[in-house]
């Protein structure tokens, strides 16, 4: 897909006037309802029972929201925990003043991680299997699922790359200019007219020509977990690999988080503690040890076949 010389100021969703269907949250939903649709053919497929297919979704949903909430503000931001507490776990900013945010800053390392420990729970507490049986399904979903959560970074203007010269770069409008700066700009009060003003008027092409192109890293993620997503897909459908226990969740995270290694070489710096361990950066030495994860457990999968 070619982004040559794309200007990139979406809406924020979908306005129904009463209310706005925002992107990012309608591309979680898609994500969960796809996984749900996905598991309910895996479980089908194992001869599960559709009982204890009903809770899964729940313990995932709340696994991954709060999972990557936490992981963002320890990993990148943790001077929220005292400086506005709240807003780690609110969708509004109390300092310095109050407004409503949404939920912005997600993890997907500690999304990972939360995952892991909800399907835990879920297998010995539901569906009274392995761990490793449970988080071997999973996996196919949840590689699903980061596909659309990229999208709707994209859509958000959010995790964007370096600035580049590549056929693929993209101006991110509302990435490079605040809203503050915008309606001071143009002396518009509106943001969103103030942006397609930047955008549309003859008068603002001088600000909208000073903005750089830059690596679309949300859209490089999303279609590496395309890849992954159908690797998956096959390992389940068409091979005896999840039969061996941990191979295709080991798979999964191997596979995931070294395209996202990847992809931090041309992602926007999002801080963290690159700046004091230096060399790489913050997302990338937090997939180290993810992918080191994933090896172990495909090395060991024989070990473990399921009876």
């Amino acid at each position: 897909m070619i982004f040559s010389k794309i200007v990139w100021n979406p809406p924020v969703g979908i306005d129904l006037g009463f209310f706005t269907i925002h992107f990012y949250s309608l591309m979680f939903v898609v994500a969960f309802s796809l996984g749900y649709y996905l598991m309910k053919k895996i479980y089908i497929n194992d001869g599960q029972s559709m009982e204890h297919l009903e809770s899964i979704l729940m313990y995932a949903v709340i696994a991954t929201l709060l999972g990557a909430r936490l992981g963002h503000v320890i990993f990148y931001q943790s001077e929220l925990i005292t400086q506005d507490f709240f807003s780690v776990f609110l969708p509004f900013q109390f300092n310095p003043e109050f407004k409503f945010t949404g939920f912005q800053g997600l993890a997907s390392h500690g999304a990972a991680i939360a995952f892991v420990i909800s399907m835990t729970m879920y297998a010995k507490k539901v569906v009274k299997k392995t761990p490793l049986w449970v988080l071997d399904r999973v996996t196919i979903p949840a590689a699903f699922g980061g596909i659309f959560v990229r999208l709707g970074n994209f859509f958000n203007s959010e995790i964007i790359g370096n600035k580049t010269s590549a056929a693929t770069g993209v101006k991110f409008v509302k990435a490079e200019l605040s809203e503050y700066q915008v309606t001071k700009l143009t002396g518009i009060a509106d943001p969103k007219k103030a942006y397609d003003a930047v955008v549309n008027n003859q008068k603002f092409q001088s600000v909208l020509e000073s903005l750089d192109f830059r690596h679309p890293a949300q859209m490089y993620e999303s279609f590496g977990y395309v890849f992954v997503s159908f690797i998956l897909l096959y390992l389940y459908w068409k091979t005896d690999k999840s039969k061996q226990q941990g191979f295709m969740f080991g798979t999964y995270m191997l596979l995931i988080f070294f395209v996202r290694f990847l992809v931090e070489f041309v992602k926007k710096s999002q801080g963290g503690f690159e700046e004091s361990w230096g060399l790489i950066s913050t997302g990338q030495w937090l997939s180290i040890p993810f992918m080191a994860v994933g090896i172990y457990f495909i090395v060991t999968a024989k070990n473990k076949t399921a009876k």
